[in-house]
């Protein structure tokens, strides 16, 4: 029998977990919340554009626990750390690429106690952080001995995210430098990036510096650059550079590292993609030293990322493709380390019946 799922919220990543559940061939959605009154009650195929499936949206969080799913796909807009220790509680399994990837002491012990308790497990990932940021470096880092280094690193032309507010009020594009420094990005972000630092450096066997080094850099725009936002002005924030870096006697060992621009041209300083253009890369210094890669994650265009964000779907898979490992595994806490390698599925029309 398929795994019974509620999507829980319906934005970018919403929208793209729940086309994923659809095509998956061991998955059904039985429910979605939704956090808009104008969707209440909508079919959920209604939502995202395919026609009706027969599933209704809802904002009555306990009509969907009571449903008893197998697993919530837990992707709102911002995480409440209440409302996931309800649902993990009501024993349902979560995945989620809000964080909790592998969370500190003593969060994670409570958490555990909580999944253990309640029957319910508790899976962070996504792509960046959640998969590219620690999953695949450690994977990758399996070819190499002695190493000094893994640096994992985003590069991404920011126009083709489909969330002006966002873009506006919580990342501060088109500020000034020093309203973009009073962010809450930097803390946001380094949360969910810290974890996958520590990740990285516990399975690698490094005891890192106590605290994590981070920085964050901006370049101003040189003319008026067109955004989600609308026009950034000359002399206004038009690029971001975020880093976070684990240290041992202060030399970096651990580093995750985000590059956000609005295009690469008219900047101050004139940052730019470089050659291999937008892109995700892992580096892992060592015996051999390996650099790999990742291309096809981000739009061919603003208007197809706009449409359509492979970044965003690419975030919404990794969770969908985890549900039936989560749902297999033993009540508790499950980072990356405690699960088997979660693989997609084929599309249906190459699946056949076991014989």
């Amino acid at each position: 029998m398929a795994y019974r799922v509620v999507q829980w919220a319906s934005g970018g990543v919403g929208r793209a977990a729940i086309e994923g559940v659809l095509a998956h061939p061991e998955l059904e959605l039985v429910g979605c919340w939704v956090h808009s009154a104008d969707k209440e009650g909508v079919d959920v195929g209604e939502l995202i554009g395919i026609g009706p499936i027969g599933v209704a949206a809802t904002r009555d969080a306990g009509s969907l626990l009571a449903l008893q799913p197998d697993c919530v796909i837990y992707s709102p807009l911002m995480p409440d750390g209440d409302e996931l220790r309800r649902i993990l509680g009501a024993g349902v399994r979560v995945v989620t690429p809000l964080g909790w990837f592998h969370p500190p002491s003593p969060e994670r012990e409570e958490l555990d106690a909580l999944c253990r308790s309640a029957g319910s497990v508790l899976h962070g990932t996504g792509i960046h952080p959640g998969g590219i940021t620690e999953r695949l470096p450690l994977v990758i880092s399996a070819l190499s001995g002695s190493i000094t280094h893994v640096r994992a690193e985003e590069f991404s032309d920011i126009r083709t995210y489909d969330a002006p507010d966002v873009i506006r009020d919580w990342m501060l594009f088109g500020t000034t430098p020093d309203e973009a420094r009073t962010s809450i990005m930097p803390a946001v972000l380094g949360d969910g990036f810290g974890q996958s630092v520590r990740m990285v450096a516990e399975e690698l066997g490094v005891s890192l510096d106590p605290e994590l080094r981070s920085t964050h850099q901006v370049a101003v725009a040189t003319a008026p650059v067109e955004s989600p936002i609308g026009p950034i002005p000359t002399g206004r924030v038009a690029a971001q550079r975020f880093r976070w870096e684990g240290t041992v006697d202060g030399e970096p060992v651990v580093t995750a590292a985000v590059n956000w621009f609005m295009g690469d041209a008219d900047l101050d300083p004139a940052w730019t993609f470089g050659p291999e253009g937008e892109r995700f890369e892992i580096e892992v210094t060592g015996d051999p030293t390996t650099l790999t890669t990742f291309h096809g994650l981000h739009p061919v265009s603003i208007e197809a990322g706009l449409r359509r964000n492979p970044g965003i779907v690419a975030t919404a898979m990794h969770c969908v493709n985890a549900v039936p490992y989560v749902c297999a595994a033993a009540p508790g806490l499950r980072t990356y380390l405690d699960l088997p390698p979660v693989a997609g599925r084929a599309a249906r029309e190459l699946l056949r019946p076991l014989t």
